[in-house]
């Protein structure tokens, strides 16, 4: 497990996984191990970082957001990751999703479309300890996926296309897990895991509100 190396505000971290996590849904030691040691407040905008640990979202540059703690932790357990598990992330934004998977042992493939973000995000990363080795960054369109790197054994998607793209289907391990929010009035956060070759089981788990997968996306 590779854990970023920033201890300060932690007693605020434990107070967020605490009440924000455990006392939900979120019972995977190993999750709420990651985000008690992933400091949130390197992540967001200087003028923010005073609310880095709220209940909820916050803007980024690009009109983007950083999720809701909650949110991120759900999407990591629902993934089910652990020690070197080959994740891709569509959506780098900050880059706190994918300091989570990292922390949680996991190597990570992760694109943004905005080149502003990925930038800052790799910057913040590389402060924080989080090595090449662990983290791939890539500017490009996630619509496509990453696929001279599949196949992965989840898919994190922190953006919301109309439908699941097809390519993020394919590039899925057997037994494999995509976490992805679907919609655009209404969002709904869905689980789509790879049974077979061409067979693969959809759950859905609750209402989300993200922004909405830019590119490609929006032709379909």
């Amino acid at each position: 497990m590779s854990e970023p190396v920033d201890d300060s505000r932690a007693d605020e971290r434990r107070r967020m996984v605490a009440t924000q996590l455990a006392a939900r849904d979120i019972v995977d030691p190993a999750v709420l191990a990651a985000m008690a040691a992933v400091p949130r407040h390197r992540f967001v905008p200087a003028s923010l970082a005073a609310h880095a640990y709220d209940d909820g979202p916050l803007p980024i540059a690009e009109e983007q957001t950083i999720s809701q703690p909650y949110v991120v932790a759900a999407m990591t357990q629902l993934a089910r990751v652990g020690d070197g598990s080959r994740v891709l992330e569509i959506g780098t934004g900050s880059g706190y999703q994918c300091a989570v998977l990292a922390a949680m042992g996991a190597e990570v493939w992760s694109i943004e479309i905005h080149a502003g973000l990925s930038a800052t995000a790799a910057r913040t990363l590389h402060e924080l300890g989080v090595g090449e080795d662990r983290v791939h960054l890539r500017v490009g369109d996630g619509w496509i996926g990453w696929p001279e790197a599949a196949p992965f054994v989840a898919i994190v998607v922190t953006a919301a296309p109309p439908t699941i793209p097809p390519a993020l289907r394919q590039q899925l391990a057997a037994g494999g897990r995509l976490v992805i929010p679907i919609g655009s009035l209404y969002q709904e956060l869905v689980v789509i895991t790879r049974t077979g070759e061409d067979d693969f089981v959809e759950q859905t788990v609750f209402p989300v509100r993200f922004v909405p997968m830019t590119g490609a996306a929006q032709r379909h």
